[in-house]
Parts: structure tokens; sequence; C-alpha cells
């Protein structure tokens, strides 16, 4: 039996995985094996940062000190939010980068959220309130699974039309929080209710594993006529963070789900449209364009 050719050192390269690799494909893959270099090593440092802030939430969450808990999580979005973009203005993305960050996403935005929320509420409803925090983890490490599984997928209706597909999961942390910012700033205990918050939790599960269509910022290209106003409210945004924080990250949540219906009509439109075009592109004769 003969044996099978061996292929050249480096003809095939294994595919780039991760939350940022869709973002970093314009170049072709280059197999490092001499380790990470110390450009990489920023956006990586980033993301560790980002990991450390969220597991350091459960630990200030078993003290009882809620705001700090919930405030590093908030903080780790931030950071998450950063890291890729630091990684493409280096051109230092890398395989090692990518699958850190869907752990440190997986953990700081999954399984910390959970916890720190089971310590302040769920814990009085200890079976269903375990299991609302159980569905809210593993709904997060779901969706970072699917998201790394359709990476090499052409067919990306949502994508392609500048959508993500179900609520991200730094996104969804956030909301899943909005009862704490409205219990910290009201003192309502209906916020803190157990059920309530068990409910509430299970909803933002089933939303980050959805397939429904949702506003991606990134794709979002505002008309020259209110770019000065956005930037002005973005930069009263960001003051409104630091001098009332809950209330801001209770309103930015409130926005965010406000809006979510938007985004399912507008991408309908979009869908119904490219339908109509290449039904027409069906039904045009051959040699029509010529």
């Amino acid at each position: 039996m003969s044996r099978p050719p061996k292929l050249r050192r480096g003809a095939f390269l294994p595919a780039r995985v991760g939350p940022k690799a869709a973002e970093d494909e314009e170049g072709p893959v280059v197999r490092d094996s001499g380790g990470l270099s110390l450009r990489a090593m920023l956006p990586n440092a980033i993301t560790a940062a980002a990991l450390c802030a969220g597991l350091t939430g459960i630990r200030f969450a078993t003290d009882g000190a809620w705001t700090y808990a919930i405030g590093l999580v908030v903080l780790a979005g931030v950071l998450d939010g950063i890291d890729g973009r630091i990684a493409r203005l280096l051109n230092a993305q890398s395989r090692f980068g990518a699958e850190l960050d869907s752990l440190a996403d997986s953990l700081s935005f999954g399984v910390a959220p959970a916890l720190i929320l089971f310590l302040w509420s769920l814990q009085d409803l200890p079976r269903f309130g375990w299991f609302a925090a159980l569905a809210f983890a593993i709904s997060c490490a779901l969706r970072l699974a699917r998201f790394n599984a359709r990476i090499d997928v052409d067919d990306q209706p949502h994508k392609s039309a500048g959508f993500l597909t179900g609520v991200p999961a730094p996104v969804g942390a956030g909301l899943a929080f909005t009862p704490f910012y409205l219990w910290h700033e009201t003192q309502l205990e209906i916020f803190r209710n157990p059920v309530v918050m068990a409910l509430w939790l299970s909803v933002i599960a089933v939303l980050m594993i959805s397939n429904m269509a949702t506003l991606s910022w990134a794709s979002l290209r505002p008309r020259k006529a209110i770019r000065l106003w956005l930037i002005a409210f973005v930069a009263l945004a960001f003051a409104a963070l630091l001098l009332e924080p809950w209330w801001t990250l209770a309103t930015i949540s409130i926005v965010y789900l406000a809006l979510m219906p938007y985004g399912l009509v507008k991408y309908g439109r979009i869908k119904r449209r490219r339908a109509q075009e290449q039904a027409a592109a069906a039904a045009a004769p051959p040699g029509a364009a010529a």
C-alpha cells in the first residue's frame, strides 16, 4: 500500500475562529511558530484584563458589594469592545487572541453575571433560580459557539445585511443587570424579587440564542446632517454615565430593547428587497443585461 503524499509545510492552514475572527479575514493567515510578538501582546493583555474584571466581580459579589461586582462586569464589556479594534489597528490579530477572547466572553458575560445575580436575588428561589442562572450562562456559551461555527459559512443573511444574530454576549450581560440598576436607584424590592429576576434572566437567555436579527452599531451609517448631533449625544451620554451610572445604564438597556422591533422591521425590508431583486434577476431573459 502506497503511503499518502506529504503536504508541504504551511501548505494548508487551519481556519481562523473566535468572536473577532470574522473581522480580520482581509489577509492570509500566517502561522507563527515563534509565539506571540510584543505587538500582539497588547490586545491579548486587554482581553485578559477583561477576563480578570469579570471574574473579580464574582469575588465582590460574595462579599455583597453589588455595585463593585456589576461595575466590574460593565468594565469588562468596555475592554471587550476595544481589544479587537486595537488588534486590527496594530495588525496583531491571531488565532490565540480569538480563542482567548471567546473564553473571556463566556466567563465574563455568561458565568459571572449568572453567579452575581444568583447571589443577589436568585438564591432565594434555590431550584428555579439556579436553573435560570444556568440557562443564562449556557446560552451565552452556545451563542459564542454558534458564532465560531458560522465564521467560514458564506451564506450569512444577517451579517451581509449589517445585522447580528441574537443579542451579543456583552449586551446580554448588561440587559440581565437591568433589574439591579432599577433596584439600586429606587430601592423597590419588586426588582429584586427572585421570581421576577428568574423570568427576566430566562428571557435574556432566549434573546441571546435566538435567530432574530438585531442591530449592529458598527454597521450604522448616520446621515451627514445628524452626525454632529450624534457626536454631541454620545458625549452627553458619557457624561451621564459618569454622573448617574445606574440610571444611564438602565436607560440604555430600555432603549436597546425598544429598538429591537425596529431592527426586525428594517431587516424585513432588506430581506424583501433582496428577494425581489433575485426574482427579477431570475425572470430576466438571458442576455438582457448585455
